[in-house]
């Protein structure tokens, strides 16, 4: 199967998924539509999401037979082993059913699906099951966010996807609450508000991550003024479990742990900057790694853009513009890599992020593969942070090297 989300078109005012395949052919060779098309029943998407955990996603990577999570797997490859459409038969893909996603807004999510069950979301974070073999509606569900407030978002009220985990479907709305439904049914089970105030102006259009009992946020909103921040709630309950901010705050207060006293050392505290929030919102790559049991997150950009105005007298300006790495039990700071030191361009380190095992210099390493915003592809060792190779990719105002 292919599945892709395209614009709306002269004959459609309206978002759509548009499913091709191969015309002639069933959904077959072992994928994730090889199921029965009756099987499309709330009693058996309760079977099969109930059993979506840590070790079937991770289990799922050798046979890409669902598409259980962003980026298909934890290492976020994004890459299908199925091999049913190939470049031999591209030609004969035709159009099978088309689904009207109600919306004239921007669509940045891709779909998971778990056994022939498409989760999409849509603008306004609205979520869609449908049954992938046939285009058919199960359920949608409408957070209900105030449709008024888009001017809270730089960037349209766009969603970027679900989790699905232990039964539920998670989402985290344009207004900051994260919500668990019923993935059988889209039922709400629980919602918590994720917003540390109301008087910055904090969006979500990121997508939720799920490992290990856990669901993992991030928030948009540095190029109007707010914190950045991280959070892990319980998958059952929605209690939340850990924190970590990507910027400190107010100097003369104590500090959350040990890296936001660091971190403030690389600021100019006479801006006052933490009543702007600082910036750094982690809002799109968050990324699991099961063996070493780290969680990789891409940071925003500074607020406001102009460090001249954030830190007068210069500075780093940690974490904006950085990878950083976190137990994933915990929340804990491990280490960091800032991809763009005092940040000054909106030069965000929240692009997609790839875990790859790869052979260096004749060694094996862990690295993570990142381009961010700043025109380099960045080689950086996942273990320890320590930077490897960068590569420019095109012109750009910092320079030839890293």
């Amino acid at each position: 199967m292919a599945h892709k989300i395209v614009a709306p078109s002269s004959r459609s005012n309206h978002a759509r998924i548009v499913l091709k395949a191969l015309l002639g052919l069933s959904f077959c060779n072992g994928g994730a539509l090889a199921q029965n098309v009756t099987s499309a029943t709330p009693d058996r998407i309760r079977e099969i999401t109930s059993k979506v955990d840590t070790s079937v996603i991770k289990a799922n990577t050798a046979t890409s037979r669902d598409w259980p999570t962003v980026g298909l797997d934890y290492a976020e490859t994004r890459f299908s082993k199925l091999n049913q459409i190939n470049s031999g038969n591209m030609k004969d893909l035709g159009l099978v059913w088309n689904y009207n996603l109600e919306s004239l807004r921007g669509v940045e999510a891709t779909p998971v699906v778990v056994d022939g069950i498409m989760y999409q979301s849509a603008p306004w974070s609205v979520v869609h099951a449908i049954d992938a073999r046939t285009g058919k509606k199960l359920w949608s569900f409408d957070p209900g966010v105030d449709r008024s407030k888009a001017y809270k978002g730089c960037c349209d009220a766009v969603n970027r996807g679900v989790a699905i985990y232990n039964g539920k479907a998670f989402v985290a709305a344009y207004d900051g609450r994260l919500i668990a439904l019923d993935a059988a049914t889209g039922a709400k089970i629980w919602e918590k508000d994720t917003l540390i105030d109301h008087e910055h102006s904090y969006t979500i259009t990121g997508a939720p991550r799920a490992f290990n009992g856990k669901i993992l946020i991030g928030q948009s909103g540095a190029e109007f003024g707010a914190r950045g921040y991280v959070t892990a709630y319980d998958a059952e309950t929605g209690n939340q479990l850990w924190r970590w901010f990507t910027v400190p705050g107010d100097p003369s207060k104590p500090f959350e742990d040990a890296s936001m006293e660091a971190a403030a050392k690389t600021w100019d505290p006479s801006s006052k900057y933490w009543i702007n929030g600082g910036g750094g919102t982690p809002w799109d790559t968050i990324t699991f790694d099961p063996d070493l049991n780290m969680v990789y997150i891409g940071t925003g950009n500074g607020s406001p853009w102009n460090r001249k105005i954030r830190s007068p007298s210069g500075g780093d300006n940690l974490y904006l513009a950085s990878l950083v790495a976190l137990n994933a039990d915990t929340g804990k700071y491990i280490w960091h890599y800032q991809e763009t030191p005092g940040d000054h361009w909106d030069y965000t380190s929240t692009q997609p992020m790839i875990l790859a095992d790869v052979m260096i210099d004749g060694s094996p390493r862990k690295v993570i593969l990142h381009a961010p915003k700043n025109g380099f592809f960045f080689v950086i060792d996942r273990t320890n942070g320590k930077f490897i190779s960068a590569k420019k990719l095109r012109r750009c105002e910092l320079g030839d090297r890293v």
